[in-house]
């Protein structure tokens, strides 16, 4: 979940520090598909962790 949050916050300061429309377009695209891989590496985690409970 920090990574989520420390993604996010990075992706708005980047977004601040882009100076035109088409930088914050291209930037729009990484920053969504960066928090799709961080919400995919969470449920992959929380999978391994609900997983391990066989016993």
């Amino acid at each position: 979940m920090g990574l989520i949050a420390w993604d996010t916050q990075k992706i708005k300061s980047m977004y601040y520090m882009a100076g035109n429309d088409e930088v914050g377009q291209k930037l729009s695209i990484m920053a969504a598909f960066t928090l799709y891989l961080d919400f995919i590496n969470l449920f992959l985690y929380l999978m391994r962790f609900l997983g391990n409970r066989r016993d």
